[in-house]
């Protein structure tokens, strides 16, 4: 198949498979009714961006030898109705994906939280030693113009697994498309409400995950998780099961250094959550033929993953960092990062509730306490989301209470949110925002302005 249309070509892993395969000589073409950056550019540099928003069938010409279907795009999807009446192949991308790598080592790394950070290590330790491997995961990398990358030579594929559904059509978990060969699970921790209303459905996703590991396969795994321990334990299959832990490590003067026997390697990152991934990323790499000392060479140059306790500016003696936490377990290990690294300084957490799951009425007690290390907590979320998303409506009181806070601050217009930001001085202080979206557009510039 050389012909190749994209339904919801804008997300984050479909623009980027779109442009590897142009980039392949593929003829890409695809569709999107909403298509925000970085993906808009990326898309107009290489001529990939729509001429039009929106969804038309007639896109599903007799030239279309297969189509990638995206989550965004419903079952009802004019273009998928199109496609399926001619019988044209469909895929979701992590079937596409696998289908790439039936010949391949696939290496997966998967779990609730800190997956993109992993797999990010990963990929900046082996590109650090000029070791080339087919690679997707979903956030950008310093050094990578896109983040999948397919090769038919390499004999390692590196992938982001995901527990969330494969497509409107296909609703089975992502990560069980992969049988990976070696694999990682950082954690388990209940997520995606509006697709595993249980607890015991989320965590079934997992248990199975396990089970499609290639007999023979290798699980690396947190064994700081008691839920993943117990899950791992249960598993019949006959893999190799390998847990891995926070690393020795120091903070000294505001920086973070490993304790090893070849002695202390100053790092760039920080945080409890971030060291336990270095040390899953530690173990992977070593089954990919990385030893120790090129592994703590590399890592000491990884600055982080986009929006993953990101630094996006700092003044004399004031910091603002980007956060992609959003579930509770990921806000309050963002939090006691920040508040462990800047012990001295003023903290100010700033939360936006923008998923399904933390505008959910229910689902929003579990973020009980999870701010209580700021100075100053506030809160985020649109009132318009939460009616696209339809989730009940939230109250002040709703909020205050779940949190366990009854001094948060709250806002639900983006305006009112900026200007008391920037109305604020922010010496010796630390503003950390969580979000798994763009808090209504927020200005970043503007924010940036005032930590001098």
């Amino acid at each position: 198949m050389k012909n190749i249309h994209f339904i919801a070509i804008g997300g984050s892993a479909m623009h980027n498979l779109a442009i590897e395969l142009y980039k392949k000589g593929y003829n890409v073409t695809g569709s999107d009714d909403s298509i925000f950056e970085p993906s808009k550019s990326r898309l107009i540099r290489y001529g990939l961006l729509p001429n039009e928003l929106g969804w038309f069938k007639e896109k599903i010409s007799n030239k279309v030898e297969g189509v990638i279907l995206g989550m965004h795009a419903k079952k009802d999807n004019i273009e998928l109705l199109e496609a399926q009446r001619k019988n044209v192949p469909i895929f979701s991308y992590p079937e596409f994906l696998f289908n790439h790598s039936k010949l391949k080592t696939r290496v997966v790394i998967s779990g609730s939280h800190g997956k993109t950070s992993i797999t990010s290590m990963i990929l900046h330790v082996l590109n650090f030693n000029n070791i080339s491997v087919d690679y997707m995961l979903g956030a950008q990398l310093d050094g990578f113009e896109t983040m999948v990358h397919l090769t038919e030579e390499n004999d390692f594929i590196l992938i982001e697994g995901d527990e969330y559904l494969s497509s409107a059509i296909d609703l089975k978990s992502k990560f069980l498309w992969y049988k990976p060969n070696i694999t990682l699970i950082s954690g388990i921790y209940w997520d995606h409400v509006n697709v595993f209303p249980t607890v015991e459905l989320y965590e079934k996703q997992f248990r199975d995950y396990i089970e499609s590991i290639v007999p023979g396969g290798v699980l690396v795994f947190n064994e700081s998780d008691q839920t993943l321990k117990r899950i791992v334990k249960d598993s019949k299959n006959t893999i190799r099961r390998e847990s891995y832990d926070i690393p020795e490590h120091c903070i000294i003067n505001g920086k973070t250094f490993l304790k090893t026997n070849y002695g202390e390697v100053p790092l760039k990152i920080f945080g409890k959550h971030n060291l336990e991934n270095l040390s899953g990323a530690k173990w992977i790499c070593q089954l990919m033929g990385i030893d120790s000392v090129n592994f703590y060479d590399a890592i000491s140059t990884f600055n982080g993953a986009s929006k993953r306790l990101e630094l996006i500016h700092n003044g004399i003696n004031s910091f603002l960092y980007k956060d992609f936490a959003h579930s509770p377990s990921k806000v309050k290990a963002s939090s006691i990062a920040i508040h462990e690294q800047f012990p001295e300084l003023k903290k100010v957490f700033c939360l936006e509730l923008h998923t399904y799951s933390s505008l959910d009425p229910d689902f929003i007690k579990r973020y009980s306490g999870s701010l209580d290390l700021a100075d100053e907590s506030i809160i985020f979320y649109n009132p318009n989301a939460q009616k696209f998303k339809e989730r009940l409506p939230l109250t002040i009181e709703n909020i205050k209470d779940a949190f366990s806070n009854s001094s948060i601050i709250i806002f639900t217009n983006q305006e009112d949110l900026s200007k008391h930001l920037c109305d604020k001085k922010w010496d010796n202080s630390v503003l950390l925002m969580m979000s798994s979206g763009n808090y209504c557009g927020i200005d970043w510039d503007v924010l940036k302005s005032n930590f001098k």
